[in-house]
């Protein structure tokens, strides 16, 4: 099942994008490389900056692969051309590395934001900016679903780190001084690269090693009910607040399916899924929480995006069972099948 539109709203225009220079940080990430791919694709100019150097070293027509840290403040005013759009995806990612330096994680998820929004004050250039956000900012909730009205309790460093580049964003917008919008996203999973965060990324480790013929690791009974996204709704979500970034500029938006599944039912899911196409179903190991798991990683979250989609026309259009599906056969048809 596929969702429809919004009614009485457009899709996107994706010829809004041709010959836009566009700056993706992070692009050799799990939603940055996804995003460059499908930016490029449709005409854009597209500015890849990553800490690292890219897979795919032929540089393409209309694309630069730039290797710099997003830290360095210089960054911003050595771009080969000045970007028309900011998806600034890159981030330290794993709460545990926050917990333990909280200034280094300031430095990753505060500091670049900042210095490019005092760049935009500074030249007075004002490229639209959308900062990829974090849906647990909002921190331990007690009812749901959740949206932009529920008052935003974060209780890990990592969240506040976010909440603070978030409020830097908006603050900016309001002066005048910038333009952008956050999106919080839930749990993103599908065909990407592997996270380098062991707690992120959960549901594709869970594909691969159910693709590699391995148990399925589960964390208790799994009773924790999460909004899992599917990548190619999330970059569609970036793109539509692209579209209508004066819908949306100062603003931040709770992006999210609308629909709630346990962990143990996604796992379950994984295993049913895998068993149709591998013909063997791996079975669902059930262990005991690691010592000091965050309280974050207990909460249930289903996420209520009907402003953003209000806004934008964006929906999510990929059921869970679509998203698995996907998912495993593009792990199938990778070199090493999985691995």
């Amino acid at each position: 099942m596929r969702l429809d539109m919004a009614p009485g709203r457009p899709p996107i225009d994706r010829s809004a994008l041709a010959g836009k220079v566009v700056l993706v940080t992070g692009a050799r990430g799990f939603l940055g490389s996804r995003l460059s791919d499908r930016l490029h694709g449709d005409g854009a100019r597209v500015i890849r900056l990553g800490h690292r150097p890219p897979a795919d070293t032929v540089m393409a027509p209309g694309v630069w692969n730039l290797t710099h840290d997003v830290r360095d403040p210089g960054v911003w005013t050595t771009l080969p051309e000045a970007p028309d759009l900011v998806f600034h995806l890159a981030a330290q990612t794993s709460v545990p590395v926050a917990e333990d330096d909280p200034a280094e994680d300031c430095r990753s998820n505060v500091q670049p934001l900042l210095q490019l929004l005092e760049t935009c004050r500074q030249t007075g250039r004002r490229p639209g900016i959308l900062f990829a956000g974090s849906a647990t900012q909002v921190g331990l909730t007690d009812r749901g679903p959740v949206d932009e009205t529920v008052p935003d309790r974060p209780v890990t460093m990592y969240d506040r780190h976010k909440l603070m580049a978030e409020a830097y964003l908006e603050h900016y917008a309001r002066r005048g001084w910038a333009r952008g919008a956050t999106l919080r996203l839930p749990n993103v999973y599908g065909p990407g690269p592997a996270s380098g965060a062991p707690d992120r990324g959960v549901l594709n480790a869970m594909m691969r090693r159910a693709l590699r013929g391995e148990s399925l690791r589960l964390y208790g009974d799994g009773h924790p009910v999460r909004d899992y996204l599917f990548v190619d709704d999330a970059v569609d979500a970036f793109l539509a607040g692209a579209a209508h970034l004066d819908a949306i500029n100062g603003e931040h938006f709770v992006l999210g399916t609308g629909v709630g599944h346990t962990i143990a039912e996604a796992f379950a899911l994984v295993a049913d899924r895998a068993a149709a196409l591998t013909g063997r179903r791996v079975p669902i190991e059930t262990v005991p929480p690691p010592l000091g798991v965050s309280p974050i990683e207990e909460r249930s979250f289903v996420a209520d995006p009907a402003r953003f989609c209000a806004h934008t026309g964006w929906r999510p259009r990929t059921t869970l069972s679509e998203g698995i599906d996907l998912t495993l056969r593009a792990l199938i048809a990778e070199p090493g099948a999985g691995t």
